[in-house]
């Protein structure tokens, strides 16, 4: 018998389909990876096994969890089961969390509240189950607070919470979509080794073919509600069939074509620039300790060129970015933009400023919810002495220089899906005919087939603008897929620099070494 078996499992949500006849076993020691782009039913599916499926949802099918089907449960049922019997990790750890109380507390709460023990007990549990997750106790005692790790930590915490009664079953929701390559690549081997230690069922759910290429035993590919295609993981890629999974694997390794033509002189000049953070004392009276994010660090772009950075979080990446754009004084060096300074004193020259945009991660975070898309678009405008009178056609040709149409002005932000809402964030950089574009994390969190189109867009783009790129990101093949150049960052430093594929190729510096290693990649398959 299977631990988990779900057997034609249909659901509707006030009549409209959300999944279709889903089938699949997950079996003790068993790890299922689950694989589809947004609105593919792979956390629906999840929720059904949980029973935290929204109001007005009609299931139907049947959903065993050790023989029991858990769709006709109680709520009282469900509360004893999670959990105790099947565990979740979500996506976000942040909101998965509550800021206000100690990891320590937080994960205890799960032996309390299925009385498993004493406040005591409960906090010696949550302490061994922390040490075995990879906090230990000389550098995470149990009174610290979210905010105070980093996102791997936060993980590690959300999976110590899961696992803290040692469930048969776990459920890992996009665990690592937002980490860096090796915090992705340490996570994902807790996980792999909570499987062989505990015994229990894994279904990993994510849209990252590369995530689970060496770790699923079973996959299970969805689409639109159903499964297109399941088989075992041991060389599942040479004899997948069906054109979605293809697709999937093809939209994974996708390099835009590129006819990079830069120019000699550089565009964005970096010199010998330093960011210090003033840190708290240490005591009343203790003189003031400083901490150095970004040192001594020297780059150019030239223009026409795409020039991509990368490093783990807290390398100093994002200081960089904030001190490029004018946003951040530096303490040290200086920042010119075709030879014109971005700070003219310690104020920013809006001048210099008008010349370069970004796009951010999350699109929708980056955009006021009761703004139409006409008006965000036209934010960028404010930099100017006056809005011109045409800004309408101007946010228009914007738009349909992304893919989108003018009629698509009077909507809202939450009318789009994510990769529609990136092509926006996309249209609001160009309004202003920047010459250089800061794409920060700018497709990290989309699905791999969304994620191509968008870097085809932005081949696109640099050929007809003439745009040069700083692409910021801890996704090695999106860097290595889109830029000329790169530059490896670490504590601060720029510790290697070359064109992208001689360093991806032949990396020099032991951590370069590390991140590309750390990179999840695809078995190379023949082409069918």
């Amino acid at each position: 018998m299977s631990l988990l078996a779900i057997e034609d499992l249909s659901l509707a949500i006030h009549g409209a389909p959300i999944l279709r006849d889903v089938s699949f076993t997950v079996d003790e020691g068993q790890i299922v990876g689950v694989i589809g782009e947004s609105g593919s039913g792979k956390s629906m599916t999840a929720y059904a096994v949980m029973g935290l499926l929204p109001g007005g949802a009609q299931p139907s099918g049947r959903v065993a969890f050790e023989g029991r089907d858990l769709l006709g449960a109680s709520e009282a049922e469900m509360c004893a089961l999670r959990g105790a019997g099947i565990g979740m990790v979500f996506q976000e750890p942040m909101t998965a969390l509550n800021p206000v109380q100690t990891i320590g507390a937080q994960v205890a709460e799960t032996v309390l509240i299925h009385g498993q023990g004493s406040r005591a007990e409960a906090m010696a549990r949550a302490r061994e189950v922390l040490n075995r997750v990879g906090l230990p106790e000389d550098r995470f005692p149990l009174s610290r607070y979210p905010h105070e790790l980093s996102g791997g930590q936060r993980q590690r915490v959300v999976i110590a919470m899961a696992i803290a009664l040692r469930p048969r079953l776990l459920i890992a929701d996009e665990p690592t979509t937002a980490l860096d390559v090796t915090t992705q690549a340490q996570i994902l081997r807790l996980l792999k080794r909570l499987v062989a230690e505990d015994g229990m069922g894994l279904l990993l759910i994510t849209h990252d073919l590369g995530v689970v290429a060496d770790m699923a035993d079973e996959m299970v590919i969805m689409k639109a509600g159903e499964v297109v295609e399941c088989g075992a993981g041991q060389g599942f890629f040479a004899r997948m069939q069906h054109p979605y999974t293809r697709a999937l694997f093809e939209a994974s390794s996708h390099v835009p074509e590129r006819a990079a033509r830069p120019e000699e002189r550089p565009l964005l000049e970096v010199k010998n620039v330093s960011r210090d953070y003033a840190l708290a004392r240490t005591a009343l009276f203790a003189p003031v300790r400083r901490f150095r994010a970004v040192d001594g660090v020297s780059f150019e772009i030239r223009r026409g060129e795409s020039l991509g950075l990368v490093g783990e979080s807290g390398c100093g990446k994002s200081t960089l970015t904030r001190a490029i754009l004018g946003l951040e004084d530096v303490q040290e060096g200086e920042i010119l933009i075709d030879g014109q300074p971005v700070f003219s004193g310690h104020r920013v020259n809006l001048a210099v400023r008008r010349r370069m945009q970004v796009v951010f991660q999350d699109p929708y975070g980056s955009f006021n919810p009761r703004w139409k898309v006409g008006r965000l678009v036209g934010e960028p405008f404010h930099l100017l002495e006056s809005r011109p009178h045409d800004w309408r056609e101007q946010v228009a040709a914007a738009l349909e220089s992304v893919g989108l149409g003018p009629g698509d002005m009077d909507k809202y932000i939450h009318e789009f899906s994510g990769g529609q809402r990136q092509r926006i964030a996309i249209a609001r950089a160009l309004i202003l005919r920047p010459e250089l574009i800061i794409l920060d994390e700018a497709v990290s969190a989309l699905d791999v087939s969304i994620r191509a189109q968008i870097l085809d867009l932005l081949a696109d783009l640099s050929e007809r603008f003439g745009l040069t790129y700083l692409f910021i990101s801890h996704d090695l093949s999106v860097v290595r897929a889109i830029t000329d150049r790169v530059l490896v960052m670490q504590a601060g430093r720029i510790v290697e620099r070359g064109a992208t594929e001689e360093v991806f190729a032949n990396p020099q510096h032991d951590y370069t070494k590390t991140l590309i290693e750390a990179a999840p990649k695809l078995p190379q398959v023949a082409a069918q």
